[in-house]
């Protein structure tokens, strides 16, 4: 008896993993990168590294330090940043508006941390030669010949 009652366990066991649900439920669909955005720098972005120039060409590249943390938010026409710096116990952040023109990248500050202040009190307007890339983005500082100076390359986090 025991044997019997232990086998039809086991079968009804067996028979209760198999059967399949009712209705199946899959996971919603998420709009991915994939959508076009009618401004590819609208969304979320973070520093993951700079490049240094001469003659226009690369000479040196590296990685933000460890902790370093840069964060640029665009809407479609306000752009906003903040900067952790582990070693500074100075804030760093500015909002203000930007606008693209072909390659070129234009940032118009109104306000920011007092770091920030004390620096959009001399410049409020920031150009940047601007190269996008699907999910990633350099803004390439230029000098006053029209010559690559460094540039910092941010990728898309949302």
């Amino acid at each position: 008896m025991k044997a019997t009652i232990s086998s039809l366990l086991i079968i009804l066991l067996i028979f209760s993993c198999n059967q399949k649900p009712e209705k199946e439920v899959s996971e919603p669909k998420i709009a991915t990168s994939e959508t076009e955005i009618s401004n590819p720098l609208e969304g979320t972005w973070e520093l993951v590294g700079y490049y240094n120039y001469m003659d226009n060409k690369v000479i040196d590249s590296f990685k933000t330090s460890k902790g370093y943390r840069q964060v640029k938010m665009y809407t479609p026409s306000k752009v906003m940043w903040s900067k952790q710096v582990p070693a500074d116990s100075s804030e760093w952040f500015g909002y203000g508006s930007y606008t693209v023109n072909g390659t070129e990248l234009i940032e118009v500050l109104e306000y920011g941390s007092d770091m920030m202040s004390k620096i959009i009190q001399e410049k409020k307007e920031f150009k940047h030669e601007l190269i996008i890339n699907g999910n990633s983005f350099s803004q390439i500082e230029i000098d006053e010949d029209g010559n690559r100076i460094y540039a910092e390359n941010y990728k898309r986090i949302e």
